[in-house]
């Protein structure tokens, strides 16, 4: 849809800023829908006067205590909005609940506009979009594929720019899938990180509240908004939205191994995904290829045993009394679950502790990683003729990710030679989703995408980042703590941020150090010197006096001086250590110094 009225957050709020009234976005939301003409998406609409009377209540524009002033989006029907009917794509499941489900409330409370209730894979059972009782959302890209699942009419809401942003589930995908098969971004948080009380659970230990937007930017707004720990939720967990600032300028990323990677013969997506990993190569990023196999056991415990079964006992009632309700394929899959017992569960608990502590070492290993979102665009036709082989396969890069505690976020990268969409996922540890997140970003700047089906282009003057909060201290690093050096994972392993490149005034000299492994330099302060490049760390003050007392000799901390008139503490070495060392300051900086040694 080409259409003048762009509904990213920034460009809506400037919009209100200059007059536009919340009225006219309504009327542009009816209009869209009826454009779109998708009777698959939304399987229940706000009443649009309703809507506009409720407009007259939200005040003054005040996108500052509301950061979401007269955003509009829409809600996965297996979230719970207060007066509208929760079905979970099961008519005789349907209930009106009285309550908002805690995420929705919170968005709300902060000026966003709910406009209705989306279709799904049936009791979010499905990564592809086609297991409900109602008409199939139409992949907003190329109507003979999938729309991807379980959040299938949320991301074909975004993707048209209906709405600026849709909040799904990620159980095993559904917030990733949908977002890589429609070109748009699909923010899967930390577990535990969005409040799931309200949400119909699939598993619930695992279960994700899962938000699509266009931009990433979007994403981060909307997450920083709903990511508050929930009381009433027994696995919600405090996780705060830091994190989306300054990047590292050298990350380490894992991939698959070349020898591990499945495309199950779509050679588009395979040569896709390795113009994506160019891209980060580009982006000054370290690519490292890690062993797979154990990443994709821990994927294939999902279908098995404990996880059927928690699928089971989320609607064991209903099922056991309506089994002829249920989609044919769910049916199945539930329907298998009487079968398994205490011992099966506690077998699959104990193979993927198993597969956990294998992986771990892996995960701590490298900053993030980035996988295929989808390994194949599948048609609606295959997915017929394979119904349940097909969904498996597209969850091979995400089934892994919630059993491990990782957080991910699935962002377009371009398009593939036959001019479908490539998308790519970044996954780390539990916590680093503004890491994530901020990477993501500056992929789908370099991607020169437009936005999901809309035609329109990425806004030019994306939001500020996230200043970093006050309190850590300021450490200067030169050596191979670098971002990318082999030390660095001490700084992450303390809970260091990056925070910014700098130099030193030209008083200091950079001396490579011998015997030393790995490799280090020295840095001296002399007054016929240079100035020599660094990064500056941020570390809470316990985690601070924790990395200085184990600083081994020669080197040491102390106050370094820099170019803009500030001083640090970073590293600095023993006059003594100078024996047998070479000076190197004429490169200005070790890691220019270790390119000139690969040259």
């Amino acid at each position: 849809m080409n259409d003048e009225r762009a509904f990213d957050i920034g460009s809506l709020h400037a919009a209100y800023a200059a007059g536009w009234p919340v009225s006219e976005m309504i009327e542009t939301v009816f209009s869209r829908i009826e454009a779109v003409a998708d009777p698959g998406i939304f399987l229940h609409l706000a009443d649009k006067q309703a809507l506009l009377e409720d407009a007259a209540h939200l005040g003054p524009f005040d996108p500052k205590t509301k950061p979401l002033w007269g955003i509009p989006f829409a809600v996965k029907d297996n979230i719970d909005v207060a007066g509208m009917p929760t079905t979970a794509a099961c008519p005789d499941y349907a209930y009106r609940p009285e309550k908002d489900a805690t995420v929705v409330r919170l968005l709300k409370a902060a000026g966003a506009v709910v406009i209705g209730k989306t279709n799904l894979d049936q009791f979010a059972t499905g990564l592809a979009g086609v297991r409900s009782p109602y008409p199939i959302p139409r992949n907003a890209i190329d109507a003979t594929l999938v729309p991807g699942g379980s959040s299938s009419g949320s991301a074909v809401a975004a993707a048209h720019g209906i709405v600026s942003f849709a909040l799904g589930t990620d159980t095993a995908g559904s917030g990733r899938i949908p977002a890589g098969l429609n070109n748009i971004v699909g923010l899967k948080p930390s577990v535990g990180a969005l409040s799931t009380t309200g949400v119909i659970p699939a598993c619930r230990t695992l279960d994700c509240v899962s938000i699509f937007t266009l931009t990433t930017d979007d994403a981060w707004t909307v997450f920083s908004v709903a990511a508050k720990h929930d009381p009433a939720d027994a696995y919600s967990r405090s996780i705060p939205a830091i994190g989306y600032g300054p990047l590292p300028p050298v990350l380490t990323i894992g991939v698959p191994a070349k020898e591990d990677r499945q495309f199950f013969g779509d050679d588009a997506m395979e040569a896709a995904y390795a113009a994506s990993l160019d891209m980060l190569a580009t982006l000054g990023h370290r690519l490292v290829e890690v062993p797979f196999a154990n990443f994709y056991a821990t994927a294939n415990l999902l279908y098995e045993g404990a996880w059927v079964a928690e699928r089971y006992a989320a609607v064991k009632d209903f099922f056991d009394a309506s089994e002829a309700s249920f989609h044919p394929v769910t049916r199945k899959i539930y329907g298998g679950a009487r079968s398994l017992s205490a011992a099966d569960a506690f077998n699959g608990f104990y193979a993927l502790q198993a597969l956990k502590q294998r992986v771990a070492p892996v995960i701590a290993s490298v900053d993030l990683f980035c996988v295929p979102t989808a390994p194949h665009h599948y048609t609606r036709g295959e997915l017929e003729a394979e119904p349940i082989r097909e969904n498996s396969r597209l969850g091979t890069y995400t089934n892994f990710v919630n059993l491990l505690d990782m957080c991910g976020i699935a962002v377009p990268t371009g398009k593939r030679k036959d001019g479908l969409p490539s998308s790519v996922t970044l996954l780390a540890a539990s916590g680093k989703d503004g890491l994530t997140a901020r990477l993501a970003r500056d992929i789908h700047a370099l991607s020169g995408m437009t936005l999901g089906a809309t035609g329109w282009r990425l806004p030019a003057a994306p939001a500020p980042l996230e200043p970093l909060e006050s309190g850590p201290i300021d450490l200067a690093v030169v050596g191979a703590h670098l971002s990318g050096m082999p030390l660095n994972g001490q700084l992450r392993a303390l809970g260091a941020r990056f925070s910014r490149v700098a130099r030193t005034t030209n008083a200091y000299r950079l001396y490579a150090l011998a015997g030393q492994t790995p490799p280090k330099p020295g840095l001296i302060r002399e007054n016929a010197g240079e100035a020599i490049d660094l990064e500056i760390w941020k570390l809470m003050p316990e985690a601070f006096g924790l990395f200085v007392a184990a600083i081994p000799s020669p080197l040491g901390i102390g106050t370094i001086q820099l170019s803009d008139g500030t001083s640090v503490k970073g590293f600095l070495t023993e006059p003594a250590a100078l024996e047998g060392a070479h000076d190197i300051s004429r490169y200005g900086g070790w890691r220019a110094y270790l390119e000139s040694l690969a040259a």
